[in-house]
């Protein structure tokens, strides 16, 4: 695809995960294939299952991918009324970025695994270690 009068855009968009680890895994083919038929596809990265910042119609999670692609002009307003119109889409936003080059990637989906990871811990006798070898100062007394 001829890059003439392509401009660089971002987008973001997160997925509902209520209605299953296949219907996610659809939408997200679905929108990274739509972006990289009208435009070049430079990056997709797939933050996820993540914890939203405030419940969207009563749901915590959703399923967030950041997508950089350069584009005509006009395709990002239509990639946004398709992200409106999709009941698989949570919320989703697109910016231009400063122009930049890009090499076309090839979308690979990733298997979208729900299942938190679990936290990781310190040993404690790191933290004991740190605690030691921090130094105490005496108090002063303060003068009445």
């Amino acid at each position: 695809m001829e890059n003439k009068n392509f401009a660089s855009y971002e987008t973001l968009f997160i997925v509902d995960l209520s209605k299953g680890d296949e219907n996610a895994k659809n939408v997200v083919s679905k929108f990274i294939n739509l972006i990289a038929e009208n435009g070049i596809l430079t990056s997709v990265n797939e933050w996820g299952k993540r914890r939203l910042a405030y419940p969207i119609n009563d749901i915590n999670e959703g399923y967030y991918v950041l997508a950089t692609f350069n584009a005509a002009h006009d395709f990002p307003a239509e990639l946004q009324r398709l992200f409106n119109i999709n009941d698989g889409i949570m919320r989703s936003m697109i910016t231009a970025t400063e122009p930049k080059e890009g090499i076309a990637v090839k979308y690979e989906p990733k298997a979208i695994v729900t299942e938190e990871a679990p936290a990781a811990e310190e040993p404690e006798e790191a933290v004991a270690e740190e605690v030691a070898e921090t130094p105490v100062e005496a108090e002063t007394p303060v003068a009445e």
